[in-house]
């Protein structure tokens, strides 16, 4: 899938499943569970244990069209042993300009981490795709993400930490162009007992909110244009 097709599909689907496991069969268990409800994006981070290999794993085995991406990317050797892997995006959670340098260079999408309006900025002057908001929670959340457009609205923000069921609706409605979401979708208790349904389920109550926001926001985006 070349750069544009990832950029869409992100945009399309609206979640980004950050997924922390602590074996490589939970994270294959997790990565099926959000495809199959309805989420055909993963995000592997390199906490987990051989995550380079479970990205290869995924990339020759994906016979669900699942858009794979390496999370928790600290420089660009990682960058580049994950895109050799097969990872098709790149996220990190702080400012690395090496990282966004590699992911240019090769044409690759990176969601580049940033907290503050300076680092932000810095990482969209630097050719990051997206900006991801990290830890958005802790610093406001969706309003946090709203004063943040008010200056920068031409920036797509994808906040990360303190999104869940319950304020995913709020982000967007603050302007967030996808959601990044960890632990509230891929439960830990829920790959340690072998029952990827329940994230299954989760996964298709995070599509619906963000089919439902997106359809409730349209005619104010429509108007503004």
């Amino acid at each position: 899938m070349d750069k544009k097709a990832v950029h869409d599909r992100i945009v399309e689907i609206g979640i980004v499943p950050v997924i922390r496991a602590s074996s490589r069969r939970e994270a294959l268990m997790a990565a099926e569970a959000v495809s199959q409800g309805g989420i055909p994006i993963v995000e592997i981070t390199m906490t987990v244990p051989g995550a380079v290999e479970v990205i290869r794993e995924l990339a020759k085995s994906n016979t669900s069209n699942i858009l794979i991406g390496a999370g928790t990317v600290l420089d660009a050797e990682t960058a580049r042993r994950c895109r050799d892997a097969g990872a098709e995006f790149l996220v990190s959670p702080a400012l690395n300009l090496e990282t966004i340098e590699f992911a240019v260079k090769e044409n690759m999408l990176i969601m580049a981490g940033a907290l503050t309006p300076t680092e932000i900025v810095k990482a969209w002057k630097a050719g990051s795709d997206f900006v991801k908001v990290f830890p958005c929670g802790q610093v406001g959340g969706a309003k946090y993400i709203k004063a943040i457009k008010g200056p920068l609205p031409q920036i797509p923000l994808v906040p990360t930490g303190g999104v869940n069921l319950n304020t995913a609706a709020e982000f967007l409605e603050a302007g967030a162009e996808a959601l990044g979401v960890g632990s509230e979708l891929v439960q830990s208790e829920a790959l340690k007992s072998g029952k990827p349904e329940v994230i299954t389920e989760t996964a298709r109550k995070f599509v619906e909110i963000v089919k439902a926001t997106r359809t409730r926001l349209a005619p104010a985006a429509a108007s503004l244009a």
